[in-house]
């Protein structure tokens, strides 16, 4: 019962690594609530309607939970893939506005509150790809590798108020969306590994509560893969 009377907030938080996250954090303890645009399996957590990219949206859901956040999960993400030279505008700024915007807006409305009560911990969701760049990413692959710049920036000013902030950067995971791929798409990822198998939503969730416990108190502004070695 790590974080027990603990209160979360998990963005995307209805599906797939995010509603891992919940169930987890749910097991230990913590009163969790899920900022999601489509309500999803979230079993015994909060669900709260909410559009990340809308820093209004964002402010009334922080507003609602009577300033009491203690850890805060930056999950959601959405992907339009196409090259870059045939990418649109419109789907380089929904992932850019919904990825890496969407994690400022909660940072910046969620840190004040953790200030007031000493302290708190926050993980963002990045992905290997913001490491080495993906075909056909550009949108999704920039955001990402914001995010990794709003951690270690968001690190170091918050550091002193007792938030530590860190990342975490999941190769390709086995959710149910992934499962749903083309066989020689998993297996073109899974030969990247060193491992020899994809990571699992549990891997992911395993990495975060970690981050987002007691035991990592002097972790601050770190990357950490878990990707079974896809990315070494």
């Amino acid at each position: 019962m790590r974080f027990e009377a603990k209160r979360a907030v998990i963005t995307g938080g209805s599906r797939g690594i995010g509603r891992c996250i919940a169930q987890r954090l749910l097991r230990e303890g913590a009163r969790v609530h899920v900022f999601d645009r489509v309500a999803g399996e979230a079993p015994g957590a909060a669900f709260h309607t909410v559009d990340v990219d809308d820093p209004a949206s964002v402010a009334r859901a922080v507003a609602s939970l009577d300033g009491e956040v203690d850890l805060l999960v930056n999950n959601a993400g959405i992907t339009r893939d196409r090259t870059l030279m045939k990418m649109t505008d419109d789907e380089w700024h929904a992932v850019v506005d919904t990825n890496l915007g969407g994690a400022f807006y909660m940072l910046r409305a969620v840190a004040p509150l953790m200030a007031a009560r000493g302290g708190g911990r926050v993980v963002n969701i990045s992905s290997i790809n913001a490491l080495r760049g993906k075909f056909g990413q550009a949108n999704y692959t920039a955001a990402k590798a914001g995010m990794i710049g709003l951690t270690k920036t968001a690190a170091r000013e918050l550091g002193r108020k007792g938030i530590t902030v860190n990342a975490v950067a999941p190769g390709m995971v086995l959710t149910d969306m992934a499962r749903s791929l083309p066989a020689e798409a998993l297996e073109r990822s899974r030969a990247e590994t060193a491992l020899g198998e994809l990571a699992t939503p549990e891997d992911v969730a395993a990495a975060v509560l970690f981050l987002l416990s007691d035991d990592a108190a002097a972790i601050t502004g770190q990357v950490l893969q878990v990707d079974a070695g896809q990315y070494t």
